[in-house]
């Protein structure tokens, strides 16, 4: 049994009066351990589509279901948007053990399970840092530990290097997919780096434009870590490519390009 399906997706908002669709029959799957990349253009609904993966939303059609169960709330899927919304008034390690203060743990407690995770996530010696004192990257480790942390078996992922400079971000995509093959997690990353996309996952789901709809589907049989410069791999990227800029699906449907409207929720994030 897959551990995550996703079927027939529908989503629309009301922005001015109209009714605007968004997510059009959006239908995948991931296995149990499987890192699955979802890619489209700017603005597609791929955020909105991983809010209601993780129950933050609701579909207006479809299903999401974990171990066969259906989501209808948040708590099934660990989240890390793109921010890291780290409280600056915590040190890294209060920071990261919120989720198992959420749980009823000590802080005691939850400091002492922290800190043993703490060299395998790049962060030793960094435990009493604040935010500001972090990199980058540092930063979206301990975001990442924090998700980690709610112990979870899905974690889905929102451009989580999006901000980092390049030479940061292919540090950090090693890094992940590192820490994906030891730790065995379902992985479910959305990004607009194709490249990225097929660095890491084992399928890469391809979207249209808004109203968004599956347009490909590749299954990456390629050995790691991935060779960038190789002949297959580039095959892998040009198809991609192609799926997304593909003349044969149409123009894009009038006011593609306008942002999002997002629903009032707890938290409000950006919607990309």
């Amino acid at each position: 049994m897959a551990k995550l399906v996703v079927e027939q997706l529908h989503k629309a908002y009301i922005n001015d009066g109209q009714r605007l669709p968004v997510l059009d029959g959006i239908s995948f799957a991931a296995e149990p351990g499987a890192f699955v990349a979802i890619v489209g253009p700017s603005g597609c609904g791929k955020s909105t589509l991983l809010e209601i993966v993780c129950g933050l939303q609701s579909p207006d059609a479809g299903v999401v279901a974990v171990d066969g169960q259906p989501v209808t709330s948040p708590g099934h899927v660990a989240y890390m948007p793109q921010d890291d919304l780290l409280f600056p008034w915590r040190r890294l390690l209060d920071n990261v053990i919120v989720p198992l203060e959420l749980k009823g743990m000590s802080r005691a407690a939850a400091r002492a399970e922290a800190r043993r995770w703490l060299p395998f996530f790049g962060l030793d010696g960094f435990a009493d840092a604040y935010p500001s004192q972090l990199s980058g990257g540092m930063r979206q480790r301990a975001a990442l530990l924090r998700t980690f942390l709610t112990e979870r078996d899905i974690i889905a992922l929102d451009e989580p290097f999006g901000a980092l400079d390049a030479h940061t971000r292919r540090r950090m995509q090693a890094w992940l997919a590192d820490v994906h093959r030891q730790l065995g997690r379902t992985i479910l990353l959305i990004t607009h780096d194709v490249e990225e996309a097929l660095v890491l996952a084992d399928r890469v789901v391809v979207l249209g434009p808004r109203p968004a709809r599956v347009v490909h589907t590749a299954d990456i049989a390629l050995p790691r870590p991935r060779d960038i410069l190789s002949p297959e791999f580039a095959a892998y990227k040009g198809a991609v490519l192609a799926h997304l800029g593909d003349g044969t699906l149409g123009p894009a449907p009038a006011g593609a390009n306008r942002p999002l409207p997002r629903p009032a929720m707890a938290g409000d994030r950006r919607g990309r």
